[in-house]
């Protein structure tokens, strides 16, 4: 794949009796939400943009008190409208994701706050019992920080292709973007310190994977790092992980490396992840290392029923959806206080602005992720693809977030590993100011 499609929702509420329109934007990801290696790409496009459409027309018809209960309407609408079509929970709220950071965008504007506030103060209306309920009798104040972290760690992933040194890239593979390119590269000039290496059950593979980023860990990084795995939903069998993981361990068998893995991201297919058999393997296999879902998290009864086999947490991307976000954040910060396992993460390897991006970190940040997957940027050069006056807008209201590269176009600034969050907390939910589209080429939606 060499190009992705990406869609911008533009949507109008009337909010307190005025009208205020909220933006949201995201790829449409082929093979993310599905993993199906044989439907062809341009169909799997075209059902995601059909599950926005439905999202969009099920949202005109919701009339509600407040923006959470206007999620809960139409969260349960478009689950019988996916369910009559037999489509997954992951796909079909992605749309409902989309016109929910639109909701929320809409109704900081209008209300004049952020949503960081908005969340800590509960002006959103959320009912923490209606999702988890655990949690009934709280708010999300109750148990987030009190202010979101002014930098997180931006997590370099590893991929599986991805060139370790300069060796390893051939000539015809070398990129001309004037960004770094292999690991080596990327940790100098970036001076990164948190990472994320994927692994895909090809044994062999693996055990020559990690024991060479151990290396350059150890090397570039001294003992200051961290770094989490990505199985990938590689493995089928359940058992086959816990041999497959102690083969590493044995491989790269350095105790220090070790002691940095933070955690272990959804090493099984989705079609096991959340079977009886995971709770039966973490009941024989005490001293695994912390294992969270990602695909596995597609709805609000998800995280609790990982819990219950043994997993320590999941991941948050807006995509998900945000307010099954704060709940999962909630939950797994009442965890803690009985000093049980308790990960959130932030994961979206390919995430990028003007909007999409700031927005997932104004959310993340909020719920208390300090670490987050962040290549977009390498993949896609930056915000080279977006018309100038895009690129200027975010350089002029995001100048702490986003820098200028040497071609000229805006990149993240990533600095001392890490990513710097003033302007994009400060927004009304990521991105500052009024987004002019009207340069884009655009296909109306609904």
């Amino acid at each position: 794949m060499t190009k992705v499609t990406h869609v911008f929702v533009r949507i109008t509420f009337e909010i307190d009796g005025k009208l205020q329109a909220g933006l949201a934007a995201d790829h449409l990801p082929p093979k993310w939400f599905t993993k199906d290696p044989e439907r062809p790409l341009d169909e799997e496009v075209g059902e995601m943009l059909a599950v926005i459409r439905a999202a969009v027309a099920n949202a005109r018809a919701i009339r509600a008190a407040t923006p959470f209960a206007f999620w809960r309407e139409l969260h349960g609408s478009q689950g019988a409208w996916g369910r009559a079509r037999g489509l997954p929970p992951l796909l079909v709220h992605f749309g409902t994701s989309l016109v929910e950071r639109a909701l929320l965008d809409a109704f900081c504007r209008a209300t004049g706050t952020t949503f960081a506030h908005a969340l800590r103060s509960n002006r959103f209306g959320i009912d923490l019992g209606a999702v988890h309920g655990a949690l009934a009798g709280s708010a999300p104040g109750d148990w987030l920080p009190v202010a979101p972290p002014a930098e997180v760690f931006a997590r370099h992933t590893v991929g599986l292709s991805d060139p370790l040194t300069e060796e390893d890239i051939s000539a015809d593979e070398r990129m001309d973007d004037g960004l770094p390119q292999s690991l080596v590269e990327c940790i100098r000039a970036y001076r990164l310190r948190h990472f994320k290496v994927k692994i895909n059950g090809d044994a062999a593979r693996d055990r020559a994977r990690v024991v060479g980023v151990a290396a350059i860990f150890a090397r570039e990084c001294g003992d200051d790092f961290a770094f989490s795995l990505d199985g990938n939903e590689s493995f089928r069998e359940v058992a086959a992980f816990a041999d497959s993981f102690r083969d590493l361990r044995a491989a790269a068998g350095d105790d220090a490396f070790w002691s940095r893995l933070m955690f272990i991201e959804q090493p099984w297919h989705r079609d096991v992840a959340l079977s009886p058999a995971i709770g039966e393997l973490a009941r024989t296999w005490p001293d695994r290392p912390p294992i969270i879902i990602d695909e596995s998290d597609a709805e609000p009864a998800s995280l609790p029923a990982a819990l219950a086999l043994g997993y320590a947490g999941t991941s948050h991307k807006n995509c998900k959806g945000v307010f099954k976000g704060v709940a999962n954040a909630c939950l797994l910060a009442q965890r803690r206080t009985r000093e049980l396992p308790a990960i959130l993460s932030g994961e979206d390897l390919s995430n990028i602005g003007p909007v999409a991006l700031l927005q997932d970190l104004a959310v993340a940040a909020c719920l208390g992720v300090t670490s987050i997957e962040r290549n977009g940027h390498h993949y896609f050069a930056g915000l080279s693809q977006f018309p100038e006056s895009i690129q200027a807008h975010v350089l002029a209201h995001h100048g702490d977030l986003y820098t200028r590269s040497a071609a000229g176009w805006p990149r993240l600034d990533v600095r001392d590993g890490r990513l710097r969050l003033g302007s994009v907390v400060a927004a009304p939910l990521g991105h500052a100011g009024d987004l002019d589209l009207s340069d884009l080429a655009s296909e109306q939606l609904a």
